[in-house]
């Protein structure tokens, strides 16, 4: 799970972090388990057995005991521990009409890109909002590229919403690392789009499930995007 937090969050402080803006999920003892809660507190351990957090970290809550403290799996870190319930919220999931849908849906359109970044955008729609994030997250990547190159992923289309899954780069590696992915709920993917000048760029903006924020999160691809833009709608 490191790879994947440290490809979703590279380049960012965490003042302006945009990873809380959708669901996680990992394969766990070959398993996939999607966030149940986020932190919305941060959390210093005082004992071995309890688990640092950071505000917006993905949690998996396993155990929640009836003194009101949570035993959980941060896929931010891969660590479990023990914490206050009063430190993380349950996140908002999909209904279960929507759960239903998907799942007797098989349709899924997919896409190979490369991860660039994300940002805080003021607005939640239009054409300049997303080609000014596009530059932004651009130019940051100029600076960064050569120790820190953008992974490849796989953007995953359907009734759903968007998940994007980072592809390990070999085998060996792959086997190291619980494989994690971020999902986007499609009711708060709020606007989507390339480049008019680029069309292997691509970005899509979505609103935080909690709070009046809005993220755009761009892609890049060797191929015109034009048709994943057209697959989210």
């Amino acid at each position: 799970s490191k790879k994947f937090l440290n490809v979703f969050m590279s380049g960012r402080a965490r003042s302006s972090s945009a990873e809380s803006f959708g669901l996680f999920s990992c394969m766990i003892n070959g398993e996939e388990q999607e966030q149940t809660h986020r932190a919305v507190f941060r959390f210093v351990p005082r004992h071995a057995d309890e688990l640092e957090l950071e505000v917006d970290d993905p949690l998996l809550v396993e155990v929640q005991a009836e003194d009101y403290w949570y035993e959980a799996y941060n896929m931010r870190t891969g660590d479990r521990g023990i914490f206050p319930a009063y430190y993380a919220i349950e996140v908002t999931k999909d209904p279960d009409h929507v759960t239903a849908l998907a799942k007797s849906s098989d349709w899924v359109d997919q896409f190979r890109v490369k991860f660039l970044g994300s940002v805080q955008v003021p607005y939640h729609k239009g054409n300049d909002v997303l080609c000014a994030a596009m530059q932004k997250i651009a130019t940051t990547r100029r600076l960064t590229v050569h120790f820190n190159p953008p992974s490849s992923c796989v953007l995953e289309i359907s009734v759903r919403g968007v998940k994007i899954a980072v592809k390990a780069d070999d085998s060996k590696e792959h086997s190291k690392v619980n494989k994690c992915s971020h999902f986007f709920q499609l009711k708060n993917i709020s606007f989507c789009g390339y480049h008019p000048k680029n069309n292997k760029y691509f970005g899509f903006i979505t609103k935080h499930p909690a709070d009046h924020r809005f993220a755009c999160h761009v892609f890049v691809s060797e191929e015109s995007t034009k048709p994943l833009a057209e697959s989210v709608g």
